[in-house]
């Protein structure tokens, strides 16, 4: 079968990751690389692939390829996504899928009326670690999810924040766009659409635009409550990377960073512990046991390439869509209306 070719635009601290696991695919393989800076021209050279400095440039030359990842700042997400969309090119749009609830409904609307297909890049979805809690809590074992606590908290170096990715000191450049994104698909994920949302600034230590943390209240549509503390200026080994090893720049700490509530069992993750009164009568009188979930094998990244081909050739429905990426900007544009004055903010006024 003819490989999909896939073009990375933007070859920044994630376009090259994306670039391997293209590479490594069976059914894609690389076609080009886009980029405004001249380490497009290297990561170019390194797969031997044409390198262009605008998706325009791409799209004229022979080398239009069948598809594209778009690796590029967020503000520019969804300018990128309709030009390749025009274009009859599939797109994988890193998250956000965009910047502001408004545009994030064009293209939502956009990607329904075109017959090229539209997925938003939220690849822990293909995490092992998490394909097994999604089986865990699917399966009913816990009973009926009554709870979630989450933490995702580490240290961002100051070069994090210098040119040419300054903008990440901005309003859209902080830890609930850039992290927070991740939490809160992933929370859809496992429990289903939120509902709303009550959160509480952490103190600024940058002194940046862009907020650096904050301890946030949950309620979720089937009535489960959660908590969860995020912040981008702590020394903390508990963070979904570390946590599950899944980004090689990030030291591996096996640290859990959900635990899923029950009615009857709990679940600690990434350990994949399930704990229970299995065999005994259900009283904290009674001794806890534990039982280990197993995890499957796979890469994230090429899991998602591999699960975006399949979508492009019609063998399978996206697992996550321009609406469900939608979904959870929606919810983190509720975290940083909260944030303003740590108030509660209710889903349902930004009318999806």
């Amino acid at each position: 079968m003819t490989k999909t070719q896939i073009a990375i635009i933007g070859a920044g601290l994630i376009g090259p990751r994306h670039a391997e696991a293209v590479a490594k695919s069976a059914g894609a393989q690389v076609a080009a690389i886009v980029d405004v800076t001249p380490k497009g021209s290297e990561i170019a050279a390194k797969f031997g692939v044409p390198f262009y400095s605008t998706v325009a440039d791409m799209l004229q030359s022979s080398a239009k390829p069948d598809a594209a990842i778009i690796c590029t700042p967020n503000h520019t997400h969804v300018s990128i996504t309709k030009e390749l969309l025009a274009a009859n090119v599939h797109v994988l749009v890193e998250k956000p899928v965009s910047t502001d609830i408004a545009s994030g409904k064009e293209l939502v609307q956009l990607a329904g009326t075109v017959p090229a297909k539209t997925l938003v890049g939220h690849h822990r979805r293909f995490n092992p670690y998490m394909v097994a809690a999604k089986e865990v809590v699917s399966s009913g074992s816990l009973g009926r999810v009554i709870g979630i606590n989450g933490i995702w908290a580490l240290h961002k170096p100051s070069d994090y924040f210098e040119a040419p990715t300054d903008w990440r000191q901005g309003s859209t450049g902080g830890v609930v766009l850039i992290n927070m994104v991740h939490e809160v698909d992933l929370l859809h994920y496992l429990l289903g659409p939120i509902t709303s949302v009550h959160a509480e600034k952490t103190i600024s230590q940058r002194g940046y635009a862009a907020e650096e943390g904050a301890a946030i209240t949950l309620r979720f549509k089937s009535g489960a409550v959660g908590s969860f503390f995020i912040c981008d200026n702590t020394p903390s080994p508990w963070n979904f990377e570390a946590g599950t090893g899944e980004n090689p720049l990030i030291p591996k700490t096996g640290e859990n960073f959900y635990r899923v509530f029950g009615t009857e069992a709990s679940l600690s993750v990434p350990d994949m512990t399930i704990w229970s009164y299995k065999g005994t009568q259900k009283s904290w009188h009674s001794e806890i046991v534990r039982e280990q979930s197993s995890v499957p094998d796979g890469v994230p990244f090429e899991l998602q390439v591999d699960h975006f081909v399949r979508v492009i050739r019609g063998e399978e429905a996206p697992s996550c869509t321009a609406q469900a990426g939608l979904a959870a900007l929606v919810v983190c544009q509720a975290i940083k209306d909260a944030l303003e004055d740590n108030s509660t903010v209710q889903i349902e006024k930004y009318e999806l």
